[in-house]
């Protein structure tokens, strides 16, 4: 019987906000980890990147203001950044946990390239906050330059940029050929930076991939048996923060379906993830999407908490 694959997608809980955060965070999301690990499942791993990203972004661009001689960094290279810096601690932390239950088993961190459609809808239609804060005039200057802007407080602004769905993930066999051989491996971090193909080339996009649908790509590109989606709640709840909230075990796809027509779940919150769940589901037969927090991912793995999609 051929081992099981599941593809953990780690939300920001899981990793904190500050680098020393994110050291903590990562000890603690590797016990997570282990325990799949010892599971007899093969692990592949991607995870967010928001205030990681943002940091790079804000970093690299103060930095650009202040020696004109260097070029800003675009979003496709923070995005990388962000890939390298967050694969580092994770994949030691993972390292390290593994080594004290007395499993040696490599893990590597693949950097990773997804590709987007350069006509989907959502380059005229940007919604992913990025950056500091700008005052009026930082803000024309960043419109003149051909970026989005938002106001998000009366007098301050922020940078704002497409969220298109992933189509295809470019290093797949890579991260194929590592699980095949028995590697946890760490892929699509952040959604994976955004390129669009031109010719035989690859050119980066001012963009930012909703990590939830790249993961559910992940996943079924890979043809995971699993979807784990950790987040901050042990499960999806129905009337979410009211009087009548409850909380949804079992879960079928049409019943999912129907509660996505009704609103029931938040936009850039808990939709992308149950609509991840959906998509792989759709995908191929007998597999399943689940979404619990660090606390509970063995839980969730075994059904006994979470919210489970089958």
């Amino acid at each position: 019987m051929s081992e099981k694959t599941v593809v953990v997608a780690l939300g920001h809980k899981a990793l904190g906000t500050t680098l020393p955060e994110q050291k903590l965070a990562t000890r603690e999301t590797a016990k997570a980890i282990a325990d799949l690990v010892e599971e007899g499942t093969r692990v592949v791993i991607s995870h967010s990147n928001g205030p990681q990203v943002g940091m790079i972004h804000t970093a690299m661009n103060e930095f650009g203001k202040a020696h004109p001689d260097y070029t800003f960094a675009p979003m496709s290279v923070c995005s990388a950044m962000s890939q390298g810096y967050i694969g580092y601690d994770l994949q030691n932390a993972i390292r390290a946990e593994l080594i004290s239950r007395g499993i040696y088993k490599p893990v590597a961190t693949i950097l990773t390239q997804v590709v987007i459609d350069p006509y989907d809808d959502a380059f005229g239609e940007p919604e992913k906050v990025i950056g500091r804060v700008l005052n009026a005039e930082e803000a024309e200057a960043e419109e003149d330059k051909g970026n989005f802007v938002t106001e998000t407080a009366p007098g301050e602004y922020r940078r704002i940029l497409a969220a298109p769905k992933p189509q295809r993930i470019v290093e797949i066999e890579t991260v194929r050929a590592l699980t095949d051989a028995g590697q946890v491996v760490i892929a699509a971090g952040g959604g994976g930076i955004p390129v669009m193909e031109q010719g035989i080339n690859l050119h980066g996009a001012s963009a930012i991939i909703e990590k939830d649908f790249a993961s559910g790509l992940l996943a079924e590109e890979l043809n995971a048996d699993t979807l784990l989606i950790l987040t901050s709640v042990e499960k999806v709840s129905l009337n979410k923060d009211t009087d009548h909230e409850t909380y949804l075990g079992a879960l079928s796809a049409e019943e999912a379906q129907k509660y996505i027509d009704e609103g029931q779940f938040a936009a850039g919150s808990m939709l992308p993830k149950i609509e991840a769940g959906l998509s792989f589901l759709s995908k191929g037969e007998n597999r399943r999407a689940i979404i619990t927090d660090i606390a509970h991912a063995k839980d969730g793995y075994r059904e006994k908490t979470g919210t489970i999609l089958k």
